[in-house]
């Protein structure tokens, strides 16, 4: 356990006012993440098994950041923020862009602080809550929300209206995990700690919880996930007859359909995927 840490975890059971040194120490962690110093989740430094990395396991939860961001909350007051031409009535103020952050933001994107969001990535008209993490090259297109702590990896399109649900309560929870180079299509929900991996395509509308059945059909053998899309799945919204006491009816599901095509061009990758898949984005 780090200093940082050993602090923060002593401070998140501490019941008594925070001293102004204690609130210091507090802002100072925020800073760290909405900087990008910090992070909720990373990629675990343990070699993982390949039955571990299908199981989902090859990331971690920082979960004393989570505290942070928890106390974060405590120590501030509702106040009206200032943003541009707009007016808020919060305890946590949003970013104000400055034009160095290399950052395309497109009128009205919000991005609350304690956000990182890096540079090359580009926020069309939407929300990013605390504690996410947006990479480069990413998009995240108009009306998409990225909830707290939601961690989106570099080059990912997030289309017009996805919802990804962010978590800070339980703090050992999972937040949402994207990979690098997904598609997620419009309108997909993904939430409950719901992990996609690398290269992964997600065609208009799924959604997928952690309860969801992920059900590779691509092949006459069928393989079954829950929470997870392994890499480069291309994924189009399915159902399941489940038969309850008043009778049967389809329950939503998620079909993988196919495997995205390894290649050195990704973009022509994804394009390949769309048209061979008939996925509807």
């Amino acid at each position: 356990m780090n200093p940082q840490q050993k602090i923060i975890e002593a401070l998140y059971e501490q019941k008594e006012a925070f001293t102004p040194s204690q609130i210091q120490e507090i802002e100072a962690c925020i800073a760290q993440l909405d900087q990008g110093k910090l992070c909720v989740v990373e990629k675990s430094t343990v070699e993982k098994s390949a039955a571990e990395k299908n199981n989902n396991t090859s990331w971690q939860v920082n979960e004393w950041v989570k505290k942070t961001i928890l106390l974060y909350f405590r120590i501030r007051k509702i106040e009206k923020i200032t943003s541009g031409p707009f007016d808020y009535i919060d305890k946590i103020p949003v970013k104000n862009w400055t034009g160095t952050e290399g950052v395309r933001v497109v009128p009205q994107a919000v991005a609350r602080y304690g956000s990182h969001i890096e540079s090359g990535a580009v926020l069309m008209p939407s929300y990013v809550n605390i504690g996410a993490r947006i990479g480069s090259g990413t998009m995240i297109d108009t009306w998409a929300t990225v909830g707290s702590c939601g961690y989106v990896g570099k080059h990912v399109h997030v289309s017009g209206g996805v919802g990804i649900g962010g978590v800070l309560e339980p703090v050992q929870a999972k937040p949402v995990i994207i990979e690098d180079h997904a598609f997620v299509g419009s309108r997909c929900i993904l939430v409950e700690g719901v992990h996609v991996a690398q290269g992964a395509v997600l065609g208009a509308g799924v959604t997928i919880t952690g309860s969801t059945k992920i059900i590779d059909v691509s092949a006459s053998q069928t393989q079954t996930y829950s929470g997870f899309v392994p890499e480069n799945s291309v994924v189009i919204p399915g159902s399941l007859e489940k038969t309850f006491p008043g009778g049967t009816y389809g329950v939503p599901c998620a079909l993988i359909i196919g495997k995205r095509k390894p290649s050195t061009d990704l973009k022509t990758s994804l394009n390949d995927a769309l048209r061979t898949f008939d996925v509807s984005v």
